[in-house]
């Protein structure tokens, strides 16, 4: 059915479609939310085992044998690049794998993007179980790299294209819930095998990552595609058909023709990455980059991946400091439910703006104690700073658990209009990974040099973002997708200045002059 068919009769920007919250939505979405599950496994499963004595002996000697001295810095015993490139190749591969992410998003739909991320999962945990040396092991983190870059480029977009406007924050939440869930599930699983005296005790750790993998290919194959994907590739009859299920009413006829119209006009370009950078394209662009960069400044990516070793560093034993992971973990859990009940209702920069105050004082706080009581050479902290210091990193989890977590996700995917939104979310994930990769490679080496002042360092970045979010990052909240031009980007001080309602290239759709006031390039 061809797509003009129906541009005679959209809706006027403003109306709020009729949906119930259907349980095909809440199992899809709860099925394709396991790609975090997969995804926070490999964040949380990766600081465990490098803490633990076997795996570093059969893989990193060199570090093995200065954990056992006494002469070197306590800041310094891990700072290998090694070991960090076993953390952070996985989200080099990640990175490259986006690009190629981006089309089968585009092409073969989410789903099935889901399924390629699910089958890259479960090769890559193969290698690693079965690792006998360096190569083997970086082998199994780069597919499981590549799973995490199919993963996280159709996920958020699947869960905000399935779920109904009113809910869409708490249910996009899903994938950062689980990614918490995998972390804490790993820090569980890195607790309990630390205690195996042998090199099967890692070999589980890394096994265990199977469990999601599988979880994600079997889901991917059980849920169905968005409307939004199959309108856009053609299948005009299908996609009205998972609209009318997902929504529970056969009153969908009005967002149906919305999406239609949409998926006219983005098929108009050509371009995708190259309209991106458009003028009417740059706030979504400016916005979705910047949440990455600074998500990553939080520090927060530096104290999941290396939680064991970090309390390790500040004088914990090696059962302490994995005990302190699974209560850090578990707050982080915790603090992400909190976000999917009041995302929709408290807004996004209020959770935003609140986080920021609290992840500053938090950190500023860790940094004086450490500058006090940890120096290169002491052997551990008093007791009482000790819980301190445990309290004041779950502090800033908490904080950033029901905001920058979530949120670093759920504002890329719900603002970029369907012309440029896989090549809006492949950039999102991109940069995202980029500065994953950055963060995991220098993390230990920044230790060594920074000190106590590397928390200092993030807390400063805290602050640029805090103002950031105050001055330039609107309230998207309530909604509608399709809508985000007209309701928000329009009506920002700064962003209404890029909202152009003229003169196009080429390369951009042109109004066909609806009588009704629907402009479908402002509505993208």
């Amino acid at each position: 059915m061809p797509g003009g068919g129906f541009s005679a009769s959209v809706p006027p920007a403003g109306v709020e479609f009729e949906a119930k919250i259907t349980p095909i939505v809440i199992v899809s979405c709860i099925m394709a939310a396991t790609g975090g599950l997969m995804f926070g496994y490999d964040v949380g499963v990766s600081g465990g085992v490098t803490s633990m004595p076997h795996f570093l002996k059969k893989f990193f000697p060199v570090v093995y044998r200065r954990t056992q001295r006494e002469d070197d810095s306590n800041y310094c015993k891990y700072d290998n690049q090694g070991l960090q490139l076993f953390t952070s190749s996985l989200y080099l591969a990640g990175l490259t794998a986006t690009f190629f992410a981006s089309y089968t998003t585009r092409r073969l739909g989410r789903r099935l993007t889901m399924l390629i991320a699910g089958i890259f999962f479960i090769a890559g945990v193969a290698f690693n179980v079965a690792a006998q040396n360096l190569a083997m092991l970086i082998v199994g983190r780069i597919l499981l790299g590549c799973g995490v870059g199919f993963a996280n480029q159709a996920v958020p977009l699947f869960l905000s294209e399935i779920a109904p406007t009113r809910i869409r924050g708490g249910l996009n939440i899903l994938f950062q819930l689980n990614v918490t869930i995998g972390i804490l599930f790993a820090n569980l699983v890195n607790y309990g095998t630390s205690h195996i005296k042998s090199q099967w005790g890692w070999r589980i750790s890394l096994g265990l990552a199977g469990i999601p993998a599988a979880l994600l290919t079997v889901g991917s194959l059980l849920v169905t595609d968005t409307p939004n994907s199959l309108i856009e590739r053609g299948r005009f009859e299908e996609g009205k058909a998972v609209l009318r299920k997902i929504r529970g009413t056969d009153k969908i006829e009005p967002e149906f023709l919305e999406l239609v119209e949409a998926s006219r006009i983005a098929k108009e370009v050509k371009h995708p990455f190259r309209n991106l950078l458009k003028r009417r394209n740059r706030p979504q662009l400016v916005i979705a980059v910047a949440l990455q960069i600074f998500q990553q400044c939080t520090g927060i990516n530096a104290i999941m991946f290396y939680a064991p070793v970090l309390f390790k560093t500040l004088g914990f034993g090696g059962s302490a400091s994995l005990y302190s992971t699974v209560i850090t973990g578990a707050v982080n859990v915790l603090s992400t439910v909190v976000s999917i009940y009041s995302v929709d209702k408290v807004g996004r920069r209020m959770l935003l703006l609140e986080a920021g105050i609290q992840m500053f004082f938090s950190q500023t706080v860790i940094a004086i104690i450490l500058g006090i009581k940890v120096k290169d050479h002491s052997e551990d902290l008093h007791t009482g700073f000790a819980v301190l210091v445990v309290i004041m990193i779950c502090t800033f989890i908490s904080a950033f658990a029901w905001s920058w977590g979530p949120l670093g996700w759920l504002i890329p995917s719900e603002t970029f209009p369907l012309e440029t939104r896989s090549a809006g979310q492949s950039v999102t994930v991109c940069v995202n990974l980029l500065f994953t990769f950055v963060i995991a490679q220098a993390f230990l080496s920044m230790l060594c040099h920074f000190k106590f002042g590397i928390f200092l360092f993030f807390s400063g970045w805290v602050l640029i973002m805090s103002c950031f979010v105050f001055f330039l990052v609107p309230e998207t909240k309530n909604v509608p997708i399709e809508e985000m031009t007209e309701r928000v980007w329009k009506q920002h001080w700064l962003w209404k200045n890029f909202m152009v309602d003229d003169g196009f290239d080429d390369d951009e759709p042109k109004k066909n002059g609806h009588s009704n006031g629907f402009d479908p390039v402002s509505q993208l």
